[in-house]
């Protein structure tokens, strides 16, 4: 393996006079497997399978079947399979259902700095273009692992930003990042990908209404992010012309979406040392179904009722402290964080995070079906539930929780996380994540098909194309 990029790929990357967009082009175009450090290609294989762990946990809701009917009665029978179902889409429908399958649980695994899930866009379209075109496991692989890079160093540029003015960079950022994973696996130019990121900036889209009221919204986001990565590379290729300046123009990513204000530094964090720094070291993997702001929180709690046997009549009240950054997704508006009306709610709610792990002594997926979400001995704990500020956070680069409680015989306990279990500040081994895969699947799947798919994508640097895996994960 080498330490850095190949002369032709490091003088792409590296020329500030071009646009982001064409530097970016270059990385992609020119990466060659043996580039890649060999611990990123075997967290890449990891991070897949939990994807793929996840999509089929998904088929067993109801937004699954909802999603899966329309799209299947919009586009009719196709070539490429679906994850957990029996059907088979067009590449663009089946991409957009596996890639709203894998982040339909809020499981799946985040970019720290960036707040991006961006395996969920990746990784169905990595393998739906590498099936359609023939590529083999490694080269999936490879433009899985381009994806992530992209989409990472863009959402981490926005410092934040994004999320704070109602936009969600997962499916935003995420398109951009597949139309590089769909360029490379169609054997596109440096200028054609550039061009495709061109066009992406009229496609992306991603808003936060769903924290409303828990609207499905937020699962489509990164099925559609693959769509139009798909779409942006054909017209690409076509000869579409395209804004060059996608990222930093007058009305480029950036200032449109950031209110005219495109944070300092931007350009220079969205191509930071491509093929030398592999942010991909930087994706969390997910032990907990909520979102990644709570995790710290869940364990801390479950830390606690384990030291002192908490009950929820030993405590009068229980405080979660974290990053002000994290208030407006997870803590607020505080009436409805406490009175969560629906599961999507639930995950969402830093007081529901701690009132069901004190309830349960865990939080996994059985915490979040209709008959737990309803529990009165949950939702009255979660009155007595509260947030504040850690001023000590690590927040964004790594999800930092404190909780506090409050016993009824008068005692303080604290107990503080200081890096979000999952991160490479505190890693999930990898018999975690096959056990977790075991875990999602298995509800849908036998022990010998769930053997079989750890093996294949284990596996899939390897093999000579993704048609195993694939065929694998159908119902």
């Amino acid at each position: 393996m080498m330490d850095a990029l190949p002369g032709t790929l490091a003088e792409a990357v590296t020329k500030s006079a071009a646009p982001i967009s064409a530097q970016l082009a270059g990385f992609a175009a020119e990466l060659r497997a043996e580039d890649i450090p060999a611990d990123v290609i075997e967290q890449a294989k990891r991070h897949m399978l939990d994807c793929l762990g996840i999509a089929l946990a998904s088929t067993s809701f109801d937004f699954a079947h909802r999603t899966a009917n329309a799209l299947q009665s919009l586009a009719g029978a196709g070539a490429h399979p679906v994850i957990g179902y029996a059907m088979r889409l067009p590449l663009r429908d089946a991409v957009m259902l596996n890639g709203t399958l894998m982040h339909g649980l809020d499981f799946d695994d985040t970019h720290s700095d960036a707040v991006v899930h961006g395996s969920a866009s990746a990784v169905p379209t990595a393998l739906g273009m590498a099936r359609e075109h023939g590529a083999t496991g490694m080269e999936a692989l490879l433009a899985y692992i381009i994806g992530i890079e992209a989409s990472s160093r863009i959402g981490a540029a926005a410092q934040g930003a994004f999320h704070q003015l109602g936009f969600h960079p997962t499916g935003m950022v995420g398109a951009f990042g597949a139309s590089l994973t769909a360029g490379r696996l169609t054997g596109a130019t440096a200028a054609q990908m550039a061009a495709a990121q061109g066009v992406i900036l009229s496609m992306a889209a991603g808003s936060l209404e769903f924290l409303e009221d828990g609207s499905w919204t937020k699962r489509i986001h990164p099925g559609w992010a693959g769509v139009c990565g798909i779409t942006a590379t054909a017209l690409a290729r076509a000869g579409f012309k395209a804004p060059p300046a996608a990222y930093e123009g007058r009305f480029g990513l950036f200032r449109t979406y950031l209110g005219g204000k495109a944070p300092a530094g931007f350009a220079a964090r969205c191509t930071e040392a491509l093929g030398d720094l592999w942010e991909f070291r930087n994706v969390a993997l997910k032990p907990y179904p909520c979102c990644h702001f709570n995790h710290a929180i869940a364990d801390a709690t479950l830390a606690l009722r384990r030291k002192h046997g908490l009950t929820p009549e030993m405590i009068r009240s229980m405080t979660a402290l974290l990053s002000p950054g994290q208030y407006k997704i997870v803590c607020q508006p505080e009436e409805a964080k406490k009175a969560p009306a629906n599961s999507y709610d639930a995950q969402f709610s830093i007081h529901y995070t701690m009132a069901a792990s004190i309830v349960h002594g865990r939080f996994t997926l059985n915490e979040l079906d209709e008959q737990a979400i309803r529990d009165p001995r949950v939702l009255e704990l979660c009155q007595r539930a509260h947030y504040g500020e850690d001023p000590a956070s690590r927040f964004p680069r790594y999800y930092s929780g404190e909780v506090v409680i409050e016993t009824t015989d008068g005692r303080t306990l604290r107990h503080r996380e200081e890096f979000n279990r999952g991160s490479d500040g505190q890693p999930l081994s990898a018999a975690d994540v096959e056990q977790k895969f075991r875990d999602n699947a298995g509800r849908v799947m036998s022990p010998a098909r769930i053997e079989r798919v750890i093996d294949l994508a284990m596996s899939l640097d390897k093999a000579e194309s993704v048609v195993a895996l694939t065929e694998a994960l159908t119902g």
